[in-house]
């Protein structure tokens, strides 16, 4: 049981917190009305000027944007080059049936697919291989046990080596993949592997962050929970200004521009 004075000092605490919050709202109010001042408007917020607000906000107005290729074969040369830059291997293919090899060639690259994929996509393994990683539920339709590869459909987990997805839009100014969380599309798979690659079809490539964001009130309606925005691998440079690939997501990004 608490004593009296444990309760008086916690009814002090939480009159502290209320004041606090009160002060915080009164100072925030006195700073919008000098703004308002400023700008020669009243003291109270009037009909008209909450319509032109909501107008503005429908309207989705951009600022400033660079101007970049118009073409689409410009807008891929341009994404792929910034995705370069950001420390994202890259990979053309014509195919979503090319998939698959493309993927299992990056992997024996980096020696990730290991002596029992080998074996086994040689017929020589007794048995089927665990799951090297998680796949968005739309690409698992793929012959991944053709190269060797047993994947899982969902989300990944921390066991999960690798995470193969889609993206809803990818980003030509930046070289940034845009993901949107769904049911198909879990987030998981693109932030928990150490190793995430992603499937962009060349027609999902935009030139601007706003062309995405405007991708995505046409066609989802909505926003979803979640949208995740990928430049590279995760990096930090919290230590002594020096750049660590990896520190809160995957060591390594690699994208397949499919061009069918």
């Amino acid at each position: 049981m608490k004593s009296p004075e444990s309760k008086m000092d916690l009814q002090s605490d939480a009159s502290q917190v209320t004041g606090l919050a009160a002060s915080s709202d009164a100072a925030r109010a006195a700073i919008l009305m000098r703004i308002r001042q400023a700008q020669g408007r009243g003291k109270r917020v009037v009909a008209g000027e909450l319509a032109q607000r909501d107008l503005l906000l429908r309207s989705h107005p951009r600022g400033p944007l660079p101007t970049l290729a118009v073409d689409q074969p410009g807008l891929i040369q341009r994404f792929i080059d910034c995705a370069l830059a950001l420390n994202t291997s890259v990979e053309r293919v014509g195919s979503i049936a090319q998939v698959p090899e493309a993927v299992a060639r990056y992997l024996r690259g980096l020696g990730l697919l290991g002596q029992m994929a080998d074996k086994w996509q040689e017929g020589q393994a007794a048995a089927p291989l665990a799951p090297l990683g998680a796949v968005w539920p739309s690409l698992m339709h793929l012959d991944w046990a053709a190269v060797g590869m047993a994947m899982r459909a969902g989300a990944a987990n921390d066991s999960d080596a690798i995470g193969v997805t889609g993206v809803f839009a990818a980003i030509a100014e930046t070289g940034t993949l845009m993901m949107a969380s769904g049911p198909q599309s879990p987030a998981t798979t693109s932030l928990l592997p150490e190793t995430h690659i992603a499937i962009v079809p060349a027609h999902r490539i935009v030139a601007h962050m706003e062309d995405g964001f405007a991708l995505a009130r046409a066609e989802l309606g909505e926003l979803p929970r979640a949208i995740n925005f990928i430049s590279g691998p995760s990096r930090t440079g919290d230590i002594e200004q020096t750049i660590v690939l990896g520190a809160h997501g995957p060591y390594r990004v690699h994208v397949i521009v499919l061009e069918q």
